[in-house]
């Protein structure tokens, strides 16, 4: 007697399906071994300076035609060395990084060029940075200076960029063979919360954005001196030429920062009027709200700058009466000292350098949009003679854990 099962079609498909999804299935068909690439994270953009050894190597081959306007130097993940030398500790002269410089006028060739020298190929997919000398930007605008950086695939569009006065192949050495430069820059970036004097990191992908619209920004400076690096200031790139036009010193940049309300932490410090002894104000958060007004042809802005934060130091005496008076005291002092820095940043990006590289010209035309498109052609020089004015408002809400006398 033949008995009939019945057949569970819902497992049955399920099982073909989980073959089927078996044999689509792709495994790793093209791999390469990291031992076998040089991954660079970290490059540097100068006027053309030959190192000894591209001056002997020169000299040894027969060379080819071109010409020296750029000495780009990459700085590689060494692995292979630190494979060799085990805990750096018990090798003090191992490096984690090498540092390979090529000097000539165009990034692609120059950068096929480390091929001929190194037997491992060059990888950017993990770039971190790029810093470009200040001297070399004066001379080549951006947009020739990184058209190959934007159209390379292998780099990633998050890279940092920033700007250096010195050479930038200085800021990706470090003494010590404990840290690679690019990554202590990267977690320097990371630092804002903490100092008004670091810029909002800009991406590559950022940067594109600000060519293709011709705007002028800032790039944040890096000074590196005996293996160290410092922010210090900010290069202020203008729109339309698109070549670095000045340098803000690092009160100049608070005051711009201030202006844009960019801050995320950091500190202000004043001196009392009373006794002339340090008040420092530390803020918690700012915000700035730029008005534009416009009457006729002319056009004029105010800026509304609030701040509320905590009175984080005091040398007053101890015999110091009222703490509300205090408290007051201290406002007003931190409030003088944001309006001269500002004064010193609006003079430096109006008058000298005829750049908005605030945001005045964005919030005139979401404002006043008829009044844009008369403008925005030549909105640089016009920006220069506009009268801003601005107002500041700080609110001490704590003074700390220390008891109030």
């Amino acid at each position: 007697m033949m008995v009939f099962r019945r057949i569970n079609w819902g497992r049955w498909f399920l099982s073909c399906l989980c073959l089927l999804t078996l044999l689509v299935q792709t495994g790793c068909w093209s791999k390469d071994e990291i031992e076998d690439l040089s991954i660079y994270v970290g490059m540097g953009l100068d006027m053309a300076n030959e190192t000894a050894l591209e001056d002997k190597l020169d000299k040894l081959g027969s060379g080819s035609r071109k010409k020296n306007l750029i000495t780009y130097t990459v700085q590689i993940v060494d692995k292979q060395s630190e494979a060799k030398s085990g805990d750096t500790k018990s090798n003090p002269s191992s490096k984690p990084y090498l540092n390979v410089s090529v000097t000539g006028d165009s990034l692609f060739e120059m950068i096929r060029e480390f091929s001929t020298r190194m037997e491992r190929p060059l990888i950017g997919h993990h770039l971190k940075i790029i810093v470009i000398n200040e001297d070399l930007s004066r001379r080549n605008n951006m947009n020739n200076l990184l058209d190959f950086i934007l159209r390379d695939n292998d780099i990633r569009p998050n890279c940092l960029v920033f700007m250096s006065s010195g050479l930038s192949r200085k800021v990706l050495e470090a003494k010590g063979n404990s840290i690679i430069p690019s990554f202590r820059i990267i977690g320097m970036v990371d630092n804002r919360y903490r100092s008004l004097k670091i810029l909002p990191s800009m991406s590559l992908i950022k940067l594109e954005a600000k060519m293709n619209s011709r705007s002028s920004y800032m790039l944040q400076n890096i000074i590196a001196a005996d293996g160290e690096v410092k922010f210090s200031g900010a290069a202020v790139i203008k729109g339309k030429t698109q070549n670095f036009r000045g340098r803000l010193s690092e009160e100049e940049l608070l005051g711009v920062t201030w202006l844009s309300g960019n801050g995320k932490g950091g500190d202000v410090k004043s001196y009392d009027e009373k006794t002339k002894q340090v008040m420092t104000y530390e803020l918690k958060s700012m915000k700035s709200k730029i008005h534009s007004y416009v009457d006729g042809d002319k056009i004029k802005f105010h800026v509304n700058i609030q701040s509320e934060g905590r009175l984080i130091e005091e040398w007053i005496n101890l015999n110091e009466p009222i703490q509300a008076e205090l408290m007051k005291r201290a406002e007003q002092a931190a409030e003088k000292e944001i309006k001269r820095v500002i004064k010193l940043g609006l003079n430096k990006i109006q008058k000298e350098y005829k750049t908005d590289v605030v945001g005045f010209g964005t919030r005139l035309s979401i404002e006043h949009p008829k009044m844009w498109q008369k403008v925005k052609k030549d909105w640089d020089n016009v920006f220069s003679d506009v009268p801003i004015t601005y107002s500041v408002k700080l609110a001490i809400t704590d003074t700390g854990a220390k008891q109030s006398r």
